[in-house]
Order: C-alpha cells, then structure tokens, then sequence
C-alpha cells in the first residue's frame, strides 16, 4: 500500500505529514530524509513482511520446543 503524504508543518523534533484523505500524521524529523521542508511531497509503502513473521514463528516455537524437552 502507497500512502501519499505532504510536510504540513515542522513542529520542534516533529513532522506534521497530512494524506491525501486529511488525516494528520506525526513523524519524528530525525526518521525523515534530510533537507525536506514544509510543503514537500513524501510517500510511505506499507508491505506485510511475512517472511520476517514466519521466522518469528519458527524462533518461538524453537524456544518452547527447548523448554519443554528440558531434562
């Protein structure tokens, strides 16, 4: 999912990001690139990383599976 935001306002160590709904969105300045000001054009892409949670999964089932077997 593409969301589409622009620099609203630069508020202290804060970002006010507005979509193209009008939904405001506060980032910190310091998770943004560089040089950006007020006024300019940002898209976030939201993707599920299902390999990341498969891995997760795996770990924790690994770790139940060790204390279960614990003589």
């Amino acid at each position: 999912m593409l969301i589409k935001l622009t620099i609203d306002r630069l508020e202290g160590n804060k970002a006010v990001l507005i979509t193209q709904d009008g939904q405001a969105v506060v980032w910190p300045k310091n998770k943004l690139p560089a040089g950006l000001r007020e006024g300019s054009a940002l898209s976030f892409n939201i993707a599920e990383e299902s390999e990341r949670e498969l891995k997760d999964k795996q770990t924790a089932k690994d770790i139940i599976n060790e204390i279960i077997n614990q003589p």
